[in-house]
């Protein structure tokens, strides 16, 4: 619905040149009845001048007269076909002085709890710069001991439609780098030649093994013997004569004697 231009202004039209009530006027205008009627009695509309809200558009002079006949009924304001459109003021936010003091919590509350959100968004939501920013983020900020993250709602200093709309955004632009990355990635993959698995060549059966392939494994399992040399041959001496030297005769060992037994030696006997 609409809103009146000139509140008061109009009110004080609608008592001075209608029949309508006090309570009608007052929905109207978005004012107390009792309001109405000291401005009736002109003790409050004393330098205001009134405004003909069907001259503004604002009202018809059929609905003035429909709510004269009816006590009851409410007084309708005329939809404008041009769609009034909302100004965003250019620049910086303005933020009111008792305020500013809390931007640097507002920044904590934001950096620490929404990490999607980029320095442009949190600086078009709390009003500030990105050195601010990145000095409360690097905890460099000359109050950074005493600041307290609080939500910048709470604060004041933004509404909640302006933190979702910067939410969805951030959202927004976060799927659309991860599907910008997720081609380049699959790209090297697809190139990739496909490495091939070598195939296991099903063992030979062999024969249950015997004693004698036992003793050629052992054999040729154990090492190789080294050269040896070959043995001087032993030459017979020659005698003198040309005859061989006999061999000697070995000489019986003679037994070993036994020695005598040899007498005690008897003491002298004792002379009395």
């Amino acid at each position: 619905m609409p809103a009146l231009l000139m509140p008061k202004a109009t009110a004080v039209w609608l008592v001075d040149n209608t029949t309508l009530t006090f309570d009608q006027i007052a929905k109207l205008c978005q004012l107390h009845s009792l309001e109405i009627q000291a401005i009736a009695d002109g003790e409050v509309s004393s330098g205001i001048i009134g405004l003909d809200p069907v001259t503004n558009g604002q009202l018809t002079r059929e609905e003035i007269l429909r709510c004269e006949d009816d006590t009851n009924a409410e007084l309708k304001l005329v939809i404008p076909d041009i769609p009034i459109s909302e100004a965003k003021p250019k620049g910086a936010r303005y933020t009111p002085i008792s305020k500013r003091n809390d931007k640097p919590d507002a920044i904590a509350w934001l950096v620490k709890n929404l990490e999607d959100l980029s320095d442009a968004q949190i600086g078009r939501l709390v009003g500030t710069t990105k050195p601010t920013i990145n000095a409360v983020r690097d905890r460099t900020h000359w109050n950074s001991s005493n600041l307290r993250p609080r939500h910048p709602v709470e604060l004041g200093l933004c509404t909640r439609t302006e933190i979702d709309a910067e939410i969805a955004k951030a959202r927004d632009r976060k799927a659309k780098q991860a599907k910008k990355n997720a081609p380049t990635q699959a790209r090297p993959a697809a190139e990739a030649p496909i490495a091939q698995t070598p195939v296991a060549e099903a063992p030979v059966s062999q024969p249950p093994a015997t004693e004698n392939t036992t003793v050629e494994a052992a054999e040729s399992d154990s090492p190789a013997p080294a050269h040896e040399e070959p043995a001087p041959e032993i030459t017979p001496e020659v005698a003198p004569n040309g005859e061989a030297p006999g061999i000697p005769e070995e000489t019986p060992e003679e037994p070993p004697q036994e020695e005598p037994p040899q007498d005690e030696p008897t003491s002298p006997p004792e002379t009395p």
